[in-house]
């Protein structure tokens, strides 16, 4: 259980979060609160979802973004403001810029996915692409924030962003007041030090559990005093934060009971759920309080539990991948690779077996040269599309049955 809060220890209060709720009431969506009835019978807890995906830039970064931006001096607003971000703060930032008149300027990594930097553009901000990482786009940021006279907005360790995310938490306990457990992602911090100070006010026996992905424990290492090791391809881009807050560790120090890390299997899991069973899209960080839920279902059983799906802004093509990689997971897409001999009517006599077992077959291809099989001997793989396991299964033994060597061409 989290220690008790005292707000004189905080750098934000509860009553700094309760000024945010009121400045940016009616200019951001209050996003509902719902219970997942398929979700809480699938993992044994009784599952609330707060959809800050639904918000107009599709992420709870709007909360501090414009908290942050209410609070400039005339002088501040009419020289702009500049953030480093790897999409979601940037878009937040930018939205409420233009709707107050106030140049932005944002610096993002190289390789953001484009949906995000487009979509940031969209708000009249100008966009820097520079450096590799989130680290890259910091220094040269500040760099130029102090070139040009900006503002720097900082995506999460800023005492008036913090209070901004904090936000979510009043809504979602006073939508859903039974949660006794919040699910939060973390990647520099922001929101779950909002959250768990806002939380913790509200229901100081309330557990606040971290989320990370396993290639980014950031701040499960921070906390722990142990080296950061942060680095890899993350589907959880919005939470691949290298180098947690200054203000934020000492925060989740107190008042986080735990933070688990999930895999990338186990996002790309939680992705595919939430737009199956819930109908939302969510991007891979917004997906990680699920992830968390699936990977550790005893930790979570017989609780009340909420999950806030953070943003949902998810490049299509890298969607479209996730899905159909959780389709093959499931056995309802499968690749089988298959020992011919090279001699005539050997793959009718295979395509007749998927045509008894009723299973389709949606692509063919043959490999002669590049194998460890003697001349006359060939590697046909079949990708198909099966009812499932079971279904799977009953083919693999058919071929098998029939005297084909036959095995499954299985995903990382």
């Amino acid at each position: 259980m989290a220690t008790p809060f005292r707000a004189a220890d905080e750098p934000v209060t509860f009553a700094d979060i309760e000024a945010a709720a009121a400045a940016i009431a009616g200019q951001v969506v209050r996003t509902p609160t719902l219970e997942s009835r398929t979700l809480s019978e699938m993992t044994g807890a009784r599952v609330f979802l707060k959809f800050e995906n639904l918000q107009f830039t599709a992420a709870y970064k709007e909360r501090g973004a414009l908290n942050r931006l209410l609070a400039l001096s005339p002088e501040e607003r009419r020289r702009g403001v500049i953030a480093m971000s790897a999409g979601n703060h940037a878009q937040g930032l930018a939205y409420h810029a233009r709707r107050l008149g106030i140049p932005a300027t944002i610096v993002m990594p190289r390789f953001s996915p484009l949906t995000k930097v487009q979509q940031t553009e969209s708000h009249d901000a100008l966009v820097v692409l520079h450096g590799e990482k989130l680290e890259d786009a910091d220094t040269h940021a500040r760099e130029l924030a102090a070139k040009r006279g900006l503002v720097f907005v900082h995506p999460f360790d800023d005492p008036l962003v913090i209070a901004g995310q904090g936000t979510v938490a009043l809504e979602m306990l006073a939508d859903a007041p039974g949660i006794d457990t919040l699910i939060v992602p973390i990647g520099g911090g922001g929101l779950v030090s909002g959250t768990a100070i806002a939380a913790s006010h509200l229901n100081p026996s309330i557990e606040v559990i971290g989320v990370q992905a396993e290639l980014y424990p950031a701040m499960k290492a921070a906390i722990a005093g142990e080296p950061i090791v942060a680095d890899g391809e993350t589907l959880a881009e919005g939470i691949a934060v290298k180098y947690p807050g200054r203000l934020t560790v000492p925060i989740v120090r107190r008042l986080v009971t735990e933070i688990l890390l999930v895999a990338e299997r186990d996002l790309e899991r939680a992705v595919s759920l939430l737009l199956v069973i819930e109908k939302t899209l969510v991007e891979g960080a917004g997906a990680a309080g699920l992830a968390a839920l699936i990977a550790h279902p005893r930790r979570f059983r017989g609780r009340t539990v909420g999950l806030i799906l953070c943003g949902g802004n998810i490049d299509t093509r890298l969607l479209a991948n996730v899905l159909l990689r959780d389709l093959a997971r499931s056995g309802r897409l499968a690749r089988l690779r298959i020992r011919l001999k090279d001699r005539p009517g050997q793959l009718y006599a295979v395509a007749r077996i998927f045509d008894q077992q009723q299973v389709n077959i949606l692509e063919v291809s043959h490999h002669r040269i590049f194998t460890t099989l003697p001349a006359k001997g060939l590697i046909t793989e079949i990708e198909c599309e099966t009812r499932g396991p079971e279904h799977l299964e009953r083919l693999i033994e058919a071929l098998q049955g029939a005297g084909f060597d036959t095995s499954r061409v299985e995903l990382g």
